[in-house]
């Protein structure tokens, strides 16, 4: 195999204890990052200039708040409809003549807009009974009151329209795509070390629910600081990684999966040492995207790592066992690694020392060769004259 240390050379090693001291202890601080562990953005938009863009999607915008915001939304949308509702019933009852100064209707009898409502207090209790339909049966609209029918009726459509609304809001809220995230995993740490004989930059998801994610599969980026040629600084240059499983990047994902990223020539970590990479700026954003067997709804996750967070020289503990029957899971060891010898440098020294080393093989396999057909003649001569 060419990870034998027989076919490469001593250098490109080092011993497990050693590659954990690769990392200078001024690196282990936490670094600023676009993308947090838990998926959430750590960017701060600042002068706008046009805020009323929000408003005209003001749906988006509110489900984007977090719970006490859409509660508190929910409560004063309802109370002021039914405050404004109450002061409609008592302002038309009042032009009606059913409530005066000195005295007020309270029966049920007579000409009436409104029975029962006879202050603005008892307006604003028809008001609630008439949105939620409660009906307790004292206090309803008279027949012979246009005004009240008409007020009625507006209230009834208007109460509908901001129900269905605050009610269609709070389900999208609970029924998120990014709720199913909440029992997926990433792995705490990415690590680097050969697969397939190659250097290959690996991490590790899983599913801590029984229900299957259809059509699953990840996508990886890679963020870091350039400087192009012309001189001009990008803060934030993004790179798509190619990353896969098993050769496919539709993954089935009833147990942990291993998903790696091959640095070959095309890979933007091809130049990279461990000591490079651990002082470089970059950070790896992964996306988890699949469909939800249970719901049939698409669900995602987004975490990300930095340099800190990629260990050179590790390998993933197997957290897989097989049991008389079935597979059991210990994902106690998730995230768990340990040491394995890796190259101690980028991944096109590693290939070119191989390429090195495989013609010094070349040219001595073909020396033996001549060797080989020169030592023939003698042979037959030495043979022929003995005869």
């Amino acid at each position: 195999m060419l990870s034998d240390r027989g076919l490469v050379s001593d250098f490109l090693y080092r011993s497990p204890l050693a590659a954990l001291r690769r990392l200078p202890k001024a690196q282990k601080k936490e670094r600023r990052r676009f993308v947090e562990k838990d998926g959430g953005c750590n960017v701060v938009n600042s002068n706008i200039g046009e805020p009323g863009r929000y408003l005209d999607d003001i749906f988006t915008t509110v489900v984007d708040l977090g719970w006490r915001e859409i509660l508190l939304i929910f409560t004063c949308m309802f109370v002021l409809n039914w405050f404004v509702f109450g002061f409609l019933y008592w302002i038309t009852a009042f032009a009606h003549g059913d409530v005066t100064f000195g005295s007020t209707a309270t029966n049920d009898g007579g000409d009436l807009c409104f029975t029962y409502v006879n202050s603005f207090t008892t307006a604003f209790l028809f008001s609630v009974e008439t949105q939620v339909t409660i009906g307790y049966g004292s206090r309803a609209v008279g027949d012979s009151c246009p005004a009240g029918m008409f007020v009625f009726i507006l209230h009834n459509v208007l109460g509908l329209i901001t129900s269905t609304w605050l009610l269609g809001m709070v389900f999208v809220k609970i029924a998120q795509g990014g709720r199913r995230a909440e029992t997926l995993l990433f792995s705490k740490n990415a690590v680097v070390c050969l697969r397939k004989e190659k250097l290959c930059l690996m991490l590790r998801v899983g599913n801590l629910r029984h229900s299957h994610i259809f059509e699953a599969r990840v996508r990886a980026l890679l963020l870091k600081p350039r400087l192009t040629k012309e001189g001009e600084e990008v803060v934030v240059d993004q790179t798509e990684i190619n990353v896969v499983h098993s050769g496919t990047d539709r993954l089935f994902v009833v147990a942990p999966v291993t998903i790696y990223h091959e640095i070959d020539q095309k890979s933007p970590l091809y130049d990279l040492s461990p000591d490079e990479l651990a002082k470089s700026e970059l950070e790896l954003v992964v996306m988890f995207i699949g469909i939800v067997e249970s719901t049939a709804r698409l669900t995602y996750f987004m975490s990300s790592y930095t340099t800190d967070e990629v260990l050179w020289g590790h390998r993933f503990m197997e957290c897989v066992s097989a049991q008389p029957g079935s597979y059991t899971v210990d994902y106690t060891h998730f995230h768990d690694t340990f040491p394995t010898p890796t190259p101690a440098c980028s991944a096109r020294e590693y290939e070119e020392k191989l390429d090195e080393q495989g013609q010094r093989r070349v040219v001595r396999f073909e020396d033996e060769i001549v060797r080989s057909r020169n030592a023939l003649p003698l042979a037959a001569a030495a043979t022929g004259h003995a005869s």
